[in-house]
């Protein structure tokens, strides 16, 4: 995929696949407002198509505000899940009271499976 790269020059667009009920896209690097456009373009297309979206966030090392914006968006278009984010992106979601709003969850699979 061509796009926008993360600080390391590496893509912020990882595999995307059906999983259960739902679609998986999984996000890798640095998620800011000079990166995130391959990553909106593609939660927005699996929320148009989908009425569970699962953001594996396991390779996101830095997400800011752009980045949970962006999440808090996708989440009143579809059923939005996060799988497996790392220490840095559950600190700006507690800080901001978005993990009481977003579905985290510990895996992927646990993801899917939740109700």
């Amino acid at each position: 995929m061509t796009g926008a790269r993360d600080a390391k020059g590496e893509g912020v667009v990882g595999e995307s696949y059906l999983a259960g009920a739902g679609w998986v896209v999984a996000a890798h690097g640095e998620l800011d407002q000079d990166t995130l456009g391959p990553l909106e373009e593609a939660l927005a297309s699996a929320a148009d198509q989908h009425q569970l979206v699962v953001l594996d966030a396991g390779s996101v090392t830095f997400g800011d505000s752009s980045f949970l914006n962006l999440l808090l968006r996708l989440h009143h278009l579809t059923t939005l899940r996060i799988a497996a984010p790392g220490d840095q992106l559950r600190r700006l979601f507690a800080l901001t009271g978005a993990d009481t709003v977003l579905s985290l969850h510990p895996n992927v699979e646990d993801a899917v499976r939740a109700s």
